[in-house]
């Protein structure tokens, strides 16, 4: 039986993955992007926001069979490394001894997984094709060829919106009677920096952190890449006294670094370059339903769920997305009747909670992360957890290291926190934290 002919319109981390899937499926698949063909380029680390790749992302690569090609430009991150305003370090393992998520540049990455699937016959791709529209009757999608200058229209049995947080698939989805849309910014923007690496290409700083100066209000992150340089990421708001309104000369921004970030600045010697050569960048959140249209039109990644990047799992979900569908139309024998709602009715849920999750450790990275009173709990929750392990996992872990549905993980870590807040509220809990008390004051509130 002839397999349908599908479209891919964005040739991003989820698309590329897609594509393979899709490939291996027998499907005769086009991707288009807006973009040139990134693998024709240079990629520099340090100039574009890294990625943390986690065990759902894992298994999405796992499930194409791709995912030893990716781990030769990814780095292991074993837990959190806080920077204290005088310098001071304290590190918050992430999960279990053995467990990581692993650090990759994302111009990398896309590179990799677009070259994984161009070695698919049965793939090809159209690059600087500006999707304009989708004829739902029809199933034919309109772009505009930058190349030739021309309108081109081509017609498919299934199309896939994989065109990032400003879809185009998903804007023509918009215009239809009942759809549910709505998008917002925080109020944070953010700035994209370097560490530099050693002479000899070491690291600076332990290659096997993710690195944070949270300071409240703003924070700074950085992640290792291969050539031993960190890509850092300024969080900070638009507005306000410390904010990207008020670091607008090279002094400002000199003097704003040496007071929050004194250790970071002698490993920075591009800082001042680097900080006005990239743009301000805004987080945009949104949301939508359904994610399909019939049996022909299917919304997956950011197109479908954009989030703010403070858990390190929008990839993760996007990459889980093609795991779900996947598992989809092999329970329904590629039956798009079935297997688009069925995909709109497991994964929005979990859509909309890993957005709730990661706003949520936004301020848990900059405000909590260097505080005594968090620290401790997390020690009680790793004690509590790795002597019950059936009983407790942490957030953290159901997020990062399992499968559990986003939301079932969202709904698991409210209990555990009004718990916790139960056992924080002991007035002698700094004398006692690992003792026999506490452990039977946990158990008997679960």
């Amino acid at each position: 039986m002839k397999k349908n002919r599908v479209a891919i319109v964005g040739a991003g981390l989820v698309g590329s993955l897609w594509a393979v899937y899709m490939a291996k499926r027998g499907y005769d698949v086009k991707v288009f992007d807006r973009r040139p063909d990134i693998r024709k380029l240079k990629i520099v680390q340090g100039k574009s926001i890294n990625l943390a790749l986690s065990d759902r992302g894992w298994r999405g690569l796992e499930g194409a069979g791709i995912a030893d090609a990716i781990r030769k430009v990814a780095l292991p991150m074993h837990g959190r490394m806080m920077h204290a305003v005088d310098g001071k370090l304290t590190f918050q393992p992430y999960g279990k001894e053995g467990q990581a998520i692993y650090s990759v540049s994302r111009g990398l990455l896309n590179q990799t997984l677009m070259q994984c699937a161009a070695e698919h016959d049965n793939v090809h791709f159209a690059f600087q094709h500006r999707c304009k529209d989708v004829n739902l009757e029809s199933n034919t999608v309109s772009f505009y060829d930058e190349v030739n200058q021309c309108d081109v229209s081509e017609q498919f049995d299934q199309v896939f919106g994989t065109d990032g947080a400003f879809s185009a698939v998903r804007s023509r989805l918009t215009r239809l009677d009942r759809y549910d849309y709505s998008q917002s910014y925080l109020d944070h923007g953010y700035k994209e920096l370097e560490i530099a690496a050693n002479a000899d290409g070491t690291h600076q700083l332990d290659v096997n952190c993710l690195h944070i100066w949270p300071r409240g209000e703003f924070m700074m992150i950085a992640l290792p890449n291969i050539d031993g340089s960190f890509t850092c990421t300024l969080f900070i708001p638009f507005e306000g006294e410390y904010s990207l309104a008020n670091l607008k000369t090279p002094e400002a921004v000199r003097s704003f670094f040496e007071k929050h970030f004194s250790d970071a600045v002698p490993m920075m010697p591009e800082l001042v370059e680097d900080y006005f050569a990239n743009p301000d960048a805004s987080l945009v959140m949104t949301k939508c339903y359904p994610w399909h249209y019939s049996n022909k039109v299917c919304l997956m990644g950011d197109a479908a769920h954009a989030i703010v990047p403070f858990y390190g799992q929008g990839m993760n979900a996007g990459f889980e997305d093609c795991t779900y569908l996947n598992q989809l139309l092999d329970e329904h024998h590629d039956n798009f009747d079935l297997v688009f709602p069925e995909y709109t009715r497991l994964r929005k849920p979990a859509g909309d909670a890993i957005l709730e999750l990661a706003l949520g450790n936004y301020i848990e990275m900059r405000d909590k992360t260097g505080d005594h009173d968090f620290l401790l709990q997390k020690k009680i929750e790793a004690r509590f957890s790795a002597k019950y392990p059936q009983k407790w996992a942490s957030l953290y872990e159901q997020v990062s290291f399992s499968h559990t549905p986003y939301h079932d993980a969202l709904r698991n870590g409210k209990r555990q926190q009004k718990i916790m807040d139960q056992v924080m509220d002991d007035p002698n809990i700094e004398s006692k934290w690992d003792s026999d008390e506490i452990e039977q004051k946990m158990l008997s509130l679960l």
